[in-house]
């Protein structure tokens, strides 16, 4: 796991600094005009602290403008450019002592001897000595303008200063007064940036950054309306006001989450707060609780997402199920289909998909199954709502024709329905599969609904009844989307990327089909998960739009990187993962590492502090880290020309990983143990062939830890450990007549690269498991056999369970395999939804999983040797 966090200097420190993920550490927002030449001479005291921005250099935190005048710390008064005073002052008596010091204790702690008071950045800031008090107030007034405590207000110069609710009147030991603002973001002042525009201009997000200023730099009150955080498209009623709130941003983990209940009602002529508690609308908000979780997997692959995190939800207590998936490839959409029978399992597009999405909405609509949403949409096709009482069984004569190929055909039965080209003939639009009467389903075929036009009676029994079993998802149905939207755009072997405006690249279009699917169905849970490109390309363009869309559908939202390895494999793997919870929900958190491994790659600078890591300094009893050794050892021989599909194990598990990994799926989920024969089958154990060149190339590399090209005769490795041919020996060829070492091995990586042909060993993690079973430019060959990794033994790096069987060639086997998302961090990330589910998950973005999760029972865990002993 990553036990450490990249510093700047690129090293990785241990984990992360406790302060980095303190938010009231954090800058405040800035203003939206920038600093002027002129301000430059302005004290920065008086505005939000730079110092983490000296001192880190962090360019994912908003920078404070210092345009913000400073009083001298004698004076009360100040004299302006113009020539004009500016007076702040508090009104009133001061606050009886005894409550200043119950509600501000640290204000009047014991005063050191030659003490210096500063401004803090933050309540907790070591570096920084807290403003003692003399006593507080309640009221101030500034300019002529009167302030009440918890009022909001700009504070700076201009329009679009910085935003802040007032959280503190004091008068400093000194005699200067000062005021405590807890700061507002505006969109662009968030991690969103460039995407502000997604965003409601009027819309704010308060945060927990808090620091002191001297009292004149209030500029003006506000009137900022507290409104609660609406259910999807639920409207709002947004009072008359300068600005509105209804979530908090915070910065560990990039984390919008709604406003926390308030104690306190504020209704001034000037400030608006409305109470954002559960029971807002005069309820209490329940969770709801169903026997059946359902969960929509898109661009699912073979579904080792969804199968994690139905493992994960589903060890803790949920019964959360794949209802739905989604995915182009026919070999993944057969994996899964194979391994999870209950799915519904689409082979199409996402566009498609959601074409497909609106037009059975519609169709439920016109038969009143469900409430039209929109009262301009048409909601009747083809008169299905109006006949429906006249037919039945002895009148239907006329009402279950349809045309094919030009003759007019008796439909016996409507069988499916989708929403694309099935039939290849150019013409894209909306499908139902037709079995036809007196003819079996080999003559089955693919018809467009507008030449079924009388077949009424079909088409409202199959939408009747796929409505009942609910062959489709209606906004509602569903309680988590999962997916990956593949990005090609950002992929680095794309040599035309599209850097400026990364969403115009129609290779990055399935990122806006997934958040358009989320906001049409509306789920309780949105998980998304990408490669670290998302937020690397681009200064994280995509990563950045994918939160936006997010929180303009009033999704809760956070973001962060795990790793694979860090959760029990033999791989580094590292990835984003994007939550997303309506605010009846509680956000789920990220499960923390439970092993320790190999770093590798490069963390996004800007985006380090979302690494998912445990704080500096925090003590860490974690699992050591997994090898190669720890998860194949136990394999059966196989060799470069195995054909067999399936074959019995020849070894028992030789590691907790191994008796983890072949349990069978009830065993997984807690179930009780079945005995195992000795005749039990292992599947997928086979590797992908390759040719005969390549065959005794491998044959040629010795079976030892690093073995590669490089050690074939002729390669002549530099002192700067660059590769060149050895002028004293003579090349060596093929039975083919080609070189045993080739040029592309020689050339790889400008000749310093030791990957072509390498063999793993035993004591060694992978960087990522991929797609491609070529060793020509990876390390892909096993320790000690003459042939690559196998579909099962990559499968096995990946966190498959040893039951879950793969379909389609072996190259596409690998393939399904390599894009999948790592089980056990799916698995994990389950866990944490299910603590969601139950309404039990903490604001803390981070959690710790159980001892030695995932718990495998003593009985299951020795069930193997027992009974075949």
């Amino acid at each position: 796991m990553p036990t450490k966090r990249k510093t700047r200097s690129g090293a990785l420190s241990a984990t992360r600094k406790s302060a980095r993920l303190n938010t009231e550490e954090e800058e405040a927002p800035r203003s939206d005009e920038g600093v002027e030449a002129s301000s430059e001479a302005l004290a920065a005291d008086c505005s939000p602290s730079t110092k983490k921005e000296s001192e880190e250099g962090e360019s994912s935190s908003p920078k404070p403008a210092q345009a913000v005048k400073k009083q001298p710390v004698s004076e009360l008064k100040a004299e302006e450019e113009d020539g004009e005073e500016t007076q702040a002052r508090f009104v009133g008596e001061a606050l009886p002592l005894e409550e200043a010091k119950r509600r501000w204790p640290k204000r009047y702690e014991e005063k050191k001897q030659n003490q210096t008071y500063r401004s803090r950045t933050s309540k907790d800031d070591d570096d920084e000595e807290l403003i003692q008090a003399r006593c507080h107030y309640s009221k101030a007034e500034v300019d002529g303008q009167v302030y009440d405590l918890y009022d909001d207000a700009h504070a700076g110069e201009g329009e679009d200063d910085y935003i802040c609710q007032i959280v503190e009147m004091f008068e400093a030991v000194d005699g200067t007064p000062h005021f405590t603002a807890q700061w507002y973001y505006r969109a662009n002042d968030t991690v969103i940036q460039d995407l502000a525009h997604l965003i409601n201009k009027k819309r704010v997000f308060f945060s927990k950054i808090q620091n002191d200023n001297p009292l004149d730099c209030l500029v003006k009150k506000l009137r900022i309306a507290r409104i609660p955080l609406k259910v999807g498209s639920q409207a709002v009623e947004i009072p008359k006001c300068d600005f509105y709130c209804d979530m908090m941003y915070l910065l560990p983990y990039s984390t919008f989450i709604k406003l926390p209940p308030e104690s306190k009602q504020v209704d001034s002529e000037t400030s608006s707060t409305i109470s954002t508690d559960d029971d807002m609308n005069g309820s209490k908000v329940e969770l709801h609780k169903k026997s059946e979780l359902t969960l929509l997997d898109l661009y699912s692959g073979c579904g080792a997402m969804s199968t994690g995190l139905c493992l994960g939800a589903n060890m803790s207590g949920s019964n959360l199920v794949t209802r739905w998936a989604v995915d182009l490839n026919e070999y993944a959409c057969e994996s899964l289909k194979l391994n999870h029978p209950e799915t519904e399992v689409r082979n199409e597009s996402a566009e498609d998909f959601l074409s497909l999405l609106r037009e059975w909405e519609k169709l439920c609509v016109s038969l009143s199954l469900i409430k039209n949403r929109d009262s301009q949409q048409e909601t009747d096709y083809f008169g299905l709502a109006n006949d429906g009482e006249e037919d039945d069984d002895d009148n239907d004569d006329d009402d279950d024709s349809g045309v094919k190929d030009s003759e007019v055909f008796e439909v016996e039965k409507i069988l499916r329905i989708c929403f694309g080209d099935p039939n290849k003939s150019g013409e894209s639009g909306l499908y139902l599969k037709v079995r036809w009467k007196n003819y079996g389903p080999g003559h089955d075929s693919w018809e467009p609904f507008t030449g079924l036009s009388e077949c009424r009676k079909r088409i409202r029994e199959f939408v009747i009844r796929g409505y009942e079993s609910k062959i489709l998802p209606l906004p509602g149905d569903v309680d988590v989307i999962c997916g990956g939207p593949p990005c090609q755009g950002i992929s680095g072997f794309n040599r035309f990327r599209n850097k400026s405006n990364p969403l115009a690249d129609e290779k990055n279009k399935q990122l806006v089909v997934f958040m358009e699917i989320v906001e049409f169905l509306r789920p309780r849970f949105v998980l998304m998960e990408n490669v670290v490109d998302l937020i690397k390309f681009a200064k994280g363009y995509l990563g950045r739009y994918a939160l936006g869309r997010l929180i303009k559908m009033n999704y809760q939202t956070r973001m962060g990187m795990m790793a694979a390895g860090a959760y029990g494999l033999p791989q580094f793997r590292m990835r984003v993962f994007l939550w997303g919870a309506q605010p009846t929900e509680k956000l789920p958190q990220y499960p923390l590492p439970t092993h320790d491994v190999v770093l590798r790659g490069v963390i996004p600078t800007e985006f380090e502090r979302n690494t998912v890591a445990y704080d500096e300094g925090q003590a860490i009893d974690m699992e050591t880290k997994l090898l190669l050794r720890d998860a194949i050892s136990d394999l059966p021989a196989v060799r470069n020309d195995e054909k067999r599909d399936e074959m019995p194990y020849d070894k028992e598990p030789e590691t907790e990983f191994q008796r983890f990994i072949r349990l069978r799926r009830n065993e997984m989920l807690g179930g009780p143990s079945k005995s195992r024969s000795k005749g039990q089958l292992l599947y997928d154990h086979i590797p992908y062939e390759m040719n005969n060149d390549d065959y005794q190339r491998v044959c040629r590399i010795p079976k030892r830890k690093g073995a590669c090209f490089r050690d074939l005769p002729g390669v002549l490795v530099r002192p700067d450990n660059k590769v060149e041919w050895d002028p004293n020996v003579e090349r060596v060829y093929l039975d083919s007549g080609k070189p045993l070492v080739p040029n592309y091995a020689m050339s790889f990586v400008d000749g310093t690269s030791s990957k072509p042909f390498a063999r793993l060993w035993w004591d060694e993690t992978v960087p990522t498991v991929v797609t491609r079973p070529e060793p020509h430019n990876q390390a892909i060959t096993h320790p000690e056999q003459d042939r690559v990794m196998t579909v099962r033994e990559n499968a096995r790096l990946q966190g498959f369970p040893d039951y879950y069987k793969l379909c389609g060639p072996v190259k596409e086997r690998y393939i399904q395999v390599g894009n999948a998302v790592a089980v056990p961090v799916a698995r994990a990330l389950g866990f944490a939804l299910d603590l969601a589910f139950r309404g039990t998950a903490l604001e803390d973005p981070l959690l710790t999983l159980p001892k030695k999760f995932p718990n495998i029972p003593e009985q299951i865990a020795s069930a193997s040797s027992e009974d075949d002993a």
